[in-house]
This record gives structure tokens, sequence and C-alpha cells, in this order.
């Protein structure tokens, strides 16, 4: 539909029509046998039936029946034959379910990433969603935030920048008009990340300084890349909600940034201003979100009930509320719904599509690129095909539970487990199964499935019942030759309000270990987890140690794939894992002090009780291979203003498995007038190598890299020597040091 139409169209709303387009409400009000019934979310939400036919947007209904459904439905009492937006959480996968996010940045791999969110976007289209909350590119610190999960990039604002990229591409194409993919929400503006103590919804307070240098960047990336919504986050920004905050809505979103996509609140976070004590009222919540340029309200009834009586007091502009509605519309008739309200929509595409042959190969190949191999000593891994027997123990050595906390549209009923897979490949009577223990004690499940609307389970004679399952774990293995050891967190103590103030593995897991370790046989441990979790007692125990995070539909595939050696493990860290939880948040590119920890001196930034470093840093991750490096070069010791360094440094494959290894580069600003970090990421690339081959990896070294925010919140250069660091990890490089000259 050509532009004036849709100008012709807006005149033609009513002012109610109009707001509703920026409301959004479940869709399981849509499948009630009785619509005008006002119970359930009507109730919940005191919505009036006619509002109900005028809203502009669904959240999460998915699948292509469902969808026609509740669209012919709408559509046949809308005055103005508006098509609703089908909106959903696709975080990791629809039904074929992919490596959650944070372990697809492990895999520091940009095709990985496109790969995974292509697919996904790909089955959920067939399914009919329109618009995706995706991707989640705060930068997170702090471990104990259970949406750690979420984050693609971890704690780097570089990484963020490419993943955030990276995704955009995936979801839209060049244009979103032509290819007909869904549309990406990024979220969530802004800072979410950050959030004190790691505990979900809380305060966040840092100085306009430190929020441009590290937790913009990749917000801005995804705008640049065309994202075509923004979702606000929970948290204060200077003080102000996210949702009410003009100065960033409007100065620094719309204005400095560009923006010109849709902006929509959080699950009712318009309505929490009050809570937050911002607003008196839903009224004046109503108020200050549309002024500061919140076009869509999810899941509250602040615009629908109070924002008609503003525009008729006068108070709110009924410009403002055209600008907001104009900008729903556009993305409508951009996704083409106009001229057919059921575009993608095709039940039998959707048979072929998910889960295809296709998609769980991919599956297959991308999850094994996201593990992350955290030790491997004795020559524990790779295990042999033949010719041993292996004790497969703990509760996800036979669980399906593996894909992760937002995986709520995904068909669990044919996901493969670890037993089968080991089964199947190595042969029955070479498999010795126990369960070894469940993942956590009644007491400590029960909250969290309660909080998730689950009923508590009840083990009868709990401990009478972990003896058992020990005593069974025990036996098993004394008859084995090696122990492959499957443990970790609950799918649920990852995601969304998943805060944890302890992040260890629970007790009677890590009791499972230490009584296997008595039998001084190997032990291969496979962790299971949605954040970086404190693994010192369970690594000191352990011979191979291989992070897979939760790695989705066909996860117990790709961890047989690396465990018998037919893929060679490669991911990297893109979070720093703690000594102890209350080293957080810990991250790698921190502050110099004037007190730095490496002084073997008391009075230093330091802790008496633990090292101060990370237990595993950023950008760690071990491989069959052994890689070499040798040879820093920089083609000049000084950089000219608008000029670049060359560094070059030789890596060897030193050993027999060809494997990939990721290179990266580091830049340390050493004297600037304010303090910088000790080093940033500022480039990687991954490069497979035969056996024992050699190359020369080549950066260019540009002056945008230098870069930083002055005290003056100036993005600028200034003169001085810098230090660069390239090698396989945060710590572990060779350095070389320039200089810059205007």
């Amino acid at each position: 539909m050509k532009q004036e139409k849709i100008l012709a169209l807006l005149k033609q709303m009513t002012l109610e029509e109009k707001i509703g387009q920026l409301v959004q409400v479940a869709g399981e009000v849509f499948l009630m046998e009785e619509v005008s019934t006002i119970t359930g979310p009507l109730k919940d939400l005191e919505l009036s039936n006619q509002m109900l036919y005028q809203v502009g947007s669904i959240l999460n209904i998915v699948g292509s029946e469902k969808i026609r459904k509740v669209q012919e439905e709408y559509l046949s009492k809308n005055r103005l034959k508006i098509p609703l937006l089908f909106m959903a959480d696709i975080i990791n996968g629809y039904q074929t379910i992919f490596p959650i996010p944070i372990a697809q940045g492990c895999s520091w791999d940009k095709k990985v990433v496109y790969d995974c969110t292509k697919i996904a976007i790909q089955e959920a289209g067939a399914a009919g969603a329109n618009v995706n909350f995706s991707p989640m590119v705060d930068l997170v610190r702090d471990s104990r935030w259970g949406r750690v999960m979420e984050s693609i990039g971890g704690e780097d604002p570089y990484l963020g920048e490419v993943f955030a990229k990276t995704m955009i591409e995936a979801y839209q194409g060049e244009d979103i008009s032509k290819t007909g993919n869904a549309a990406a929400c990024v979220k969530h503006f802004a800072a979410y990340g950050a959030v004190e103590a790691g505990r979900d919804y809380n305060t966040v307070d840092m100085s306009e300084r430190e929020f441009r240098q590290y937790y913009l960047p990749a917000y801005q990336s995804a705008i640049e890349s065309g994202a075509e919504m923004i979702m606000t986050s929970f948290n204060i920004v200077n003080g102000v909600p996210s949702s009410v905050n003009t100065w960033l809505l409007r100065d620094l979103l719309r204005k400095e940034l560009g923006f010109k996509g849709i902006v929509i609140s959080d699950y009712s976070s318009i309505e929490e201003t009050i809570a937050h004590g911002v607003s008196k009222d839903k009224k004046e919540a109503a108020y200050k979100a549309i002024m500061a340029g919140v076009d869509i309200d999810m899941m509250s009834n602040c615009y629908a009930n109070h924002l008609k009586e503003l525009v008729e007091e006068g108070k709110v502009p009924e410009k403002i509320v055209d600008e907001a509605v104009l900008r729903v519309l556009n993305l409508k008739n951009k996704l083409g719904l106009f001229e057919n309200p059921y575009r993608n929509i095709n039940k039998e595409e959707e048979k072929r599509i998910l889960k295809s042959k296709e998609n769980l190969k991919a599956a297959r190949e991308l999850s094994a690129d996201t593990f992350v191999l955290l030790k491997n000593e004795k020559q524990a891994l790779p295990l042999k095909k033949q010719g041993q027997k292996i004790a497969l123990i703990g509760p996800y050595a036979d669980n399906i539970a593996i894909l992760g906390s937002w995986s709520m549209f995904s068909d669990k009923a044919k996901i493969p487990t670890l037993k089968e897979i080991f089964e199947e490949r190595l042969g029955e009577e070479n498999i010795l199964y126990a369960k070894g223990s469940e993942i956590l004690k009644e007491k400590e499940i029960n909250p969290i499935l309660v909080a998730d609307g689950i009923e508590p389970i009840h083990i009868e004679n709990e401990k009478e019942k972990q003896k058992e399952l020990l005593e069974e774990a025990i036996a098993v293995a004394k008859k084995a030759d090696i122990i492959v050891l499957t443990i970790g967190e609950h799918y649920r103590q990852s995601g969304e309000a998943c805060s944890r103030a302890n992040i260890e593995i629970s007790s009677i897991q890590q009791k499972l270990l230490k009584e296997l370790r008595k039998l001084n046989k190997k032990i291969v441990t496979i962790l299971f987890n949605g954040r970086p979790l404190v693994l010192k007692n369970i690594a000191e125990k352990t011979d191979a140690l291989l992070d897979v995070w939760f790695p989705g539909t066909e996860g117990a595939n790709s961890i047989a794939d690396v465990l018998l050696g037919d893929v060679n493990p490669s991911g990297k860290l893109v979070m720093s894992f703690p000594q102890a939880t209350g080293q957080c948040p810990i991250y790698y590119n921190h502050y110099h002090t004037g007190r730095p920890h490496n002084h073997n001196f008391r009075y230093v930034s330091r802790y008496q009780d633990i090292p101060t470093e990370s237990y595993y840093p950023f950008g760690y991750g071990l491989s069959y291979s052994k890689f070499e490096y040798s040879d820093l070069q920089l083609s000049s010791n000084e950089m000219k203003q608008n000029g670049s360094v060359t560094a070059t440094i030789k890596v060897k494959n030193n050993s027999s498995i060809p494997g990939k290894e990721v290179i990266q580069l580091y830049i340390q600003d050493i004297t600037a007038s304010i303090v910088r970090a000790v080093k940033e990421l500022k480039g990687f690339q991954k490069e497979y190598f035969e056996a024992w081959e050699e190359k020369e990896i080549t950066f260019e070294i540009t002056e945008e890299m230098l870069k930083f925010w002055n005290e003056k919140l100036e993005y600028t250069t200034e003169e001085g020597q810098f230090k660069v660091f390239i090698g396989s990890s945060s710590e572990d490089t060779k350095e070389k040091i320039f200089e810059y000259k205007k």
C-alpha cells in the first residue's frame, strides 16, 4: 500500500481506533469460546469488548491455524479492517531449538549466530509470527542476573555490536517488505543488564559516560542495521524509568540515534511506573509514556482506558498519538498485511519446515560450535569409540529438559537424550546408566516451579531416595572404565525472574561428584547451564569439563559428536566465570585502580580469601588441538591521525588434530585524560587449521578503535601510547606498543 493510502487510512480513524492500535494484549483472549464474556485477560485489563477489536497487536499466539482463526475473528469486527500484528518471544528457536543466546555468542562465529537466527525466524514466520522479541543486546557483567542466558554478546560491547548486526540481518534481510521476514524487536532499552545485585527488575544507576562507552554500542549497531522495533527496559536510567524517559526515548533514541521504528513497552512496564513512584496513577503513567515516545503499551490498560481522556483534555496533542499510530501502520504495511493479512501463514509449509531434517541437521552442527571446553587433562577427551565401558551418570544423562527457559513453543516429544544417543552410537552393552541425583532438592526446586505456575513436586522420603540414587551411581561407576557425569542448573534457574544469590551447582550434585571422585577413575563432566557458574569445586574433581549450556533440540547428538571426537570444540567464553559469587559483577575490561591487586602488598584492591582474577577468563576455551602464538609484529610503532597500523601474529596448530581457533585482538590506552579499561576487545578472527598448519593472522588497527567518550562526553581520540594484545583469550596474549600522534 502506498504511503498516501496509509495517511488516508489514518484520517478515517476515530480517536478510539487510533488508541487501539497502540494497545497490545495476550492472544488467548481471542481463543476463548465467548469473547464477549468479561473474564480472564479482559477482566484483568478492564478492556471493553469494543476496544478488544481495535487493539493493534497480539502477544505470544503462534501457529498457522490459531493465527488465522484470530485474524479472521478480529477482522470480522474491526470497522476499517486493519489487520493485527502477531508478536512472539522466539529467543533461541521456534520448534527446532538452538543453543541459548549466550551459548551462540560463545561460538564467536557470525555464521553460527546468523544461521540459528535465520532458521528460527523461518519456522516462526511459517507459523504466523510478524514480530520477534529478539535480539537481546543488553551488556551483562553480573552472572547472578537470570537473563544472562539471553545476552548474545555477554560482557563485551564489541561482541554485542557484531552479533546485534548479524541477528538483525538474519531476521529482516536488506528490505523486510521484500523478504517477508518477521521484524526484529531489540531489547531492552536501555542498560537492563546492569541491574544492581543482579536482581531482575532492579535499579540501574551509572554515569552517562559509562553508559555511552559500554552499554549503548550494541543498541546503536542494531538501530543502524535497520531494526524495526525497540522494547523499553524495566529499570530506571538517570533516575527515570525507561518507559517514561523522554531523554532516553526522544532525545537519544530518536533524535541522536535516528531511530524511526516502533517503541514498545515491556510487559506492563508503563503501569509499573506507579510502583516506581514517578506516576501517581494509570492516567499519569499513560501521559508520561506517550509523551516520552512509547508507541505501544504492552499488557496494561493505561493507554486503552486513559489516553482518550488525556487527548480530550488537551494534555496530549492528538498529533503525538497520530505519529505513534502511523509507525504501527507503516510496519503492518511493510509486512504486506494490508494486502494479505495472512501473509506467510501456510499450514502445509508449516508442517514441512518445522523441525525438518534440514533444520535438525543444522541445529546439530551449529550447537557443537557453541560448546566451551574448560578443562581436559590426562587425555580424558575425546572418548574412545570402542573398547571401554562408559558410566553415564547424572540428572541430565536421560533428560530432555535441555532447551532453556524460553523454549515455550517447542515440541518436546521427540528430543533425544544423551543416554539414547550414546547407546545408539556405542552400543547399549557399553553404556552403564545411573541418574545419581536430582538436579535440586525439593526445597530448592519448589519455589522455582511454583513461581512459574507449576504444581510443587513432592518427593516422598527424599533423603532415602537420594541415598539410593547415589549408591546406584557408585555401583555403576565401579563397573566402568570412565565416568561421564552430566550436571548443571535446573532450566528454570536461568531466564527472566531467575536471579540467584548463589551461583554454584546444587549440593546434591556436588556430593555425587565428590563420591565418584573417590573411585579414582577418569571423570568427564558435562555442564548444563544458562549463566557463568562458580566451578572451582567441580573443576578440581574432574579431568575434563565441557560447558554445553542449554544446547537445544539436537543437543544430545552435538554433545556426543564432541565427546567422541567427531567435532573439535572451538567455543570461547563471552563472560568471565568467577572464583566465588561474591566477585560478581566481574568482567575483563575493568578499570585501572591506584592500587592494583597484582602488587605483593596488603593495602591493594583484592580479596583476603580468594584470588581477584576470574576462574575462567573472558575469551577462554580449549580445543583438542594445541595452538601456539608467536612473533607478534606491528607495521609501525606510530599511528598518524586518520591512519592505521597493521598487526600480524603467527598461529600454529602444533598437533595432529585439525581445529578452529578464535584469535583475539585487544587494545589498551596506556595513559589518557580519564581512567581507561585495562584492555578492550577490538577484533577477532575464527580460523580453521589443518594438523600442524601455521598461519600468519593480520589485523588492521584503525583510529576508530582508539576512540572513547571523554569527561566532556566527546567521542574522541587522544595522543599517547597504546598497547596491542593478541592471543587465545583476554589473559593469554602477546603484547606490543605503538604511539598515536595527531
